[in-house]
């Protein structure tokens, strides 16, 4: 058995630790456990962990407690994040942390002004939450410079050298001093990672605290077959119509835009989440999910790795994935930080056997299902179905809102919002990959609520 360790026993400090606690955090996790007492000693390390199992604090207390023994005026740390909301959900951790000690954190993303994010470099910060293509355009207009910085994180490590960030994040690195702490946390470590790793560590030592791709022991996988588009789209509707919160997946943006206005017409207050919306639009959309009037996001792959919004009781991969890390990561925004949670893959016919080959390299072992909208595995999985309500106003789910005054026709992407907050879940109780009726004995359960 593993002896559970405090924080005071990896070696964090005092003023950390009460701000850990006045969040509720009260014992690490385990790769907080594993990494903490190397980086904290200030060597390099390369982490491995599911998604949701805390990695963003492991390098948030090393990053803080360096960067406190440090000379102000420029930035002295630098987290590189892949994603605009990722790196919001990074800052948003880290900001708390950083405050105990009387230091700055800022942003750095594009889709934004930049005025913003230069009068607080100008105005002096101590950490930069960045991703790489406006931090780039910043260097090279010399309004930040990296010679300072003491500890560099890269986090989601295999997804920036997936998404062609590789050349980037290298020029970045290379603008850092030699002699500074390089912390990598991905949930795999694998292709570009090895690059960097040899370029930019020294004596890096390695922690993982499961196996590559493994899958989520509290997460029950599901895998709908159904006989062609129309069934499909009746299946998705009924899964979206429960009272509790659910992230459904979709491959591009003009179909996530389009079934979040449907389902909002429907009655199922949603709202969309895709790369074609501005940045406040992506906040605003995002902020609606998390409090509640909207309890349905429908995204693309952009929100698989970068939302992390507490009791998403239900994935749905309305549009299967490409390759296997995608699914595992699409299905990790539900079954965080110890919660349980549901998986639903939807598949025509024409994609059983490349969902079946996807399946096997992400180590998911579930029998498929053949169901129409109302089957009782699926019934098990809506749980209580909110009534529906008259739209009331007018939610947007494009970037500029119509404007009053005016009678005309709603813009394209306009539809009704219903305020109907979310009501009391029924257990599953549906055949999945493991057993339901184990899972159910005891309420769900919401530990250290870590990102």
């Amino acid at each position: 058995m593993t002896t559970q360790l405090s924080f005071a026993d990896l070696g964090v400090d005092d003023k950390l630790i009460q701000s850990l606690a006045t969040r509720g955090i009260a014992n690490p996790f385990p790769i907080q456990q594993k990494t903490l007492p190397d980086s904290l000693a200030g060597r390099d390390v390369l982490g491995r962990g599911k998604t949701g199992s805390g990695k963003t604090l492991a390098f948030s207390i090393p990053l803080v407690t360096r960067v406190k023994k440090l000379r102000r005026g420029s930035p002295a740390a630098l987290v590189l994040a892949p994603t605009r909301e990722l790196a919001t959900q990074i800052a948003a951790t880290l900001e708390p942390l950083a405050a105990a000690h009387g230091l700055s954190v800022t942003t750095i993303f594009g889709g934004v002004s930049q005025h913003r994010q230069v009068a607080a470099l100008r105005s002096g910060v101590d950490i930069v939450v960045a991703c790489p293509g406006r931090l780039e355009d910043l260097m090279r207009q010399r309004v930040i410079s990296l010679d300072s910085v003491a500890v560099t994180v890269v986090d989601e490590a295999d997804h920036m050298a997936d998404l062609g960030f590789l050349p980037g994040v290298t020029r970045i690195l290379a603008a850092t001093p030699k002699d500074g702490q390089r912390l990598l946390f991905s949930a795999t470590l694998d292709n570009g990672v090895d690059k960097l790793v040899k370029r930019f560590l020294r004596n890096p030592v390695t922690h993982s605290v499961d196996e590559a791709h493994s899958p989520v022991s509290e997460m029950t996988h599901h895998v709908f077959h159904v006989a062609g588009v129309q069934a499909k789209k009746e299946l998705v509707h009924h899964l979206a119509s429960g009272t509790g919160r659910r992230i459904l997946f979709m491959r591009t943006k003009h179909q996530a835009r389009k079934l979040a206005k449907q389902l909002t017409d429907a009655g199922v207050p949603s709202v969309d989440l895709h790369g074609n919306l501005s940045q406040n639009a992506r906040d605003r959309n995002l902020e609606a999910f998390r409090t509640g009037a909207a309890r349905v996001l429908v995204a693309t792959d952009i929100a698989a790795r970068g939302v992390h919004v507490d009791e998403v009781e239900l994935v749905v991969h309305v549009d299967p994935p490409v390759e296997h890390k995608a699914y595992l990561h699409r299905s990790g925004r539900t079954a965080r930080a110890g919660n349980s949670g549901d998986v639903v893959t939807v598949v025509l016919p024409e994609q059983r056997r490349d969902l079946q080959a996807l399946m096997r390299k992400a180590g998911i072992s579930v029998r498929p299902q053949e169901v129409v909208a109302h089957s009782e595995p699926v019934k098990a999985l809506v749980g209580e179905v909110a009534p529906y309500r008259a739209p009331a106003a007018a939610t947007n789910h494009t970037d500029t809102p119509a404007k009053a005054g005016k009678s005309r026709r709603p813009r394209r992407g306009n539809a009704a919002r219903s305020q109907h907050r979310s009501g009391v879940r029924t257990p599953l109780q549906g055949t999945s990959s493991r057993s339901a009726r184990t899972r159910h004995q005891a309420p769900r359960r919401s530990p250290s609520p870590q990102r």
